[in-house]
């Protein structure tokens, strides 16, 4: 698969998987496509290469004023920050996202002072995010459905990552599209990563997140990065472990060491993702990670 690619999902006749290549990271991006009578494509991409979005939907064959809706699952703009881009290329398709994050698709301006302060160096992939006009966008809460027609998505409110986090369940496919709630499933390496990005990442809430899907128990489980797997509960078990021992970890080495920066770079320096991909993006991704546990124990101790 290359940075572009639009392929089916199996099981899932009318789902396709698009790889937007975020970060230059193939698959790194995922962006799904639901062709159902009233056609939605969850989550957005970067901003970048949001023309091949566009060109997966005429692959698919949806003509782009046929477009019903753009679901970011968050806002932040890994997922969301192609919404305005894809919203003007769409008319007709309605943004919806959670209403704690429908003020920032509208006025983006301290969703991007929050994201290159979280993202640091890695600011350079992104795009400047259109706004969405207000007219266009709606909110979402959880229990609120999306009728596709002959697909319907149940809302799932997931804040442990963000507060403006939702999960979607399509109930014909029994496909669950987690954000981040699951975390970061790596076919490569068959192993599944923590993502605990700063400001507003939740161990405990995390573990509730994790608790709904298990409680949703779907057939399939579509990642925000990296692409789709069959459900299995052990699966959820094993990230509530990782993330409960991460966050463990990183107490420890707060209490031992003298600064949070030494903190940090403990963590950056013992990264062993450089082999899945490229070691500066390692490095920027475990230091993400690691300020946003640091935040954390701040704002819980």
């Amino acid at each position: 698969m290359a940075i572009g690619d639009v392929f089916a999902v199996d099981s899932c006749p009318d789902l396709y998987y698009i790889d937007t290549g975020m970060y230059d990271t193939p698959e790194y991006g995922s962006v799904y496509l639901i062709d159902a009578d009233r056609p939605a494509l969850v989550d957005t991409g970067i901003g970048t290469r949001y023309e091949s979005i566009l060109d997966a939907l005429a692959e698919v064959g949806i003509a782009r004023e046929d477009l019903e809706y753009i679901l970011p699952t968050h806002v932040h703009l890994d997922h969301a920050g192609g919404a305005g881009y894809l919203a003007e290329a769409c008319p007709n398709a309605t943004v919806m996202t959670h209403e704690i994050g429908v003020p920032h698709l509208i006025d983006p301006e301290n969703l991007v002072a929050g994201t290159k302060a979280a993202v640091e160096d890695q600011w350079q992939y992104y795009a400047d995010p259109k706004p969405v006009p207000e007219d266009r966008i709606e909110g979402l809460e959880d229990g609120d459905t999306i009728d596709c027609g002959n697909h319907t998505l149940d809302v799932h409110h997931a804040p442990g990552h963000a507060p403006h986090q939702v999960m979607f369940h399509d109930r014909a496919d029994d496909t669950l599209f987690t954000a981040d709630a699951a975390g970061i499933w790596i076919p490569e390496v068959e192993h599944i990563r923590q993502t605990s990005p700063p400001s507003n990442f939740d161990l405990e809430d995390c573990l509730a997140d994790i608790d709904t899907i298990r409680e949703i128990d779907p057939e399939i489980l579509c990642f925000g990065h990296f692409g789709p797997r069959e459900y299995d509960e052990s699966l959820m078990d094993e990230y509530a472990r990782i993330l409960e021992d991460w966050v463990a970890d990183i107490r420890e080495a707060r209490a031992e060491l003298d600064t949070d920066e030494a903190v940090i770079e403990r963590f950056v320096d013992d990264t062993d993702m450089d082999s899945v991909w490229s070691e500066r993006k390692a490095r920027d991704e475990e230091r993400l990670n690691v300020r946003g546990v640091l935040a954390y124990l701040d704002y819980t101790n």
